[in-house]
């Protein structure tokens, strides 16, 4: 029985260990700084990376494309908002895209950004 009990929590931290290194956003970006700490529950992750590739949920989508895309993921939600990662060296116009695009669908955005070190 104390066998059991030995795998059951090796298997207990193995998964622990290996959930912690997860990252949320696979899409490798810099994200700006903020000193802010607002919290958002995050529906739908929309990424522009710094070659100016947009992305839903990790799925690559053209710029032409994201309304309809924004739309159809976000059908039926009770709180629709969507979390914005924009990489520092993305042109604000692009950002400014996305925003009319969710001014237009009414769906709150949360620009993400990283906490400064102090």
């Amino acid at each position: 029985m104390s066998s059991m009990t030995d795998i059951i929590f090796l298997l207990l931290i193995f998964f622990l260990l290996t959930s912690t290194l997860v990252a949320p956003n696979a899409i490798p970006m810099l994200l700006p700084n903020s000193n802010t700490t607002a919290q958002a529950t995050e529906t739908l992750a929309v990424s522009i990376d710094r070659d100016l590739n947009f992305f839903v949920n990790k799925r690559e989508v053209s710029v032409d494309d994201l309304e309809a895309v924004l739309t159809a993921n976000l059908k039926g939600t009770k709180d629709e908002g969507i979390v914005l990662y924009a990489d520092k060296s993305v042109p604000v116009d692009e950002v400014v895209k996305v925003l009319n695009i969710a001014n237009t669908l009414k769906i709150k955005v949360v620009l993400a950004t990283n906490p400064d070190k102090k």
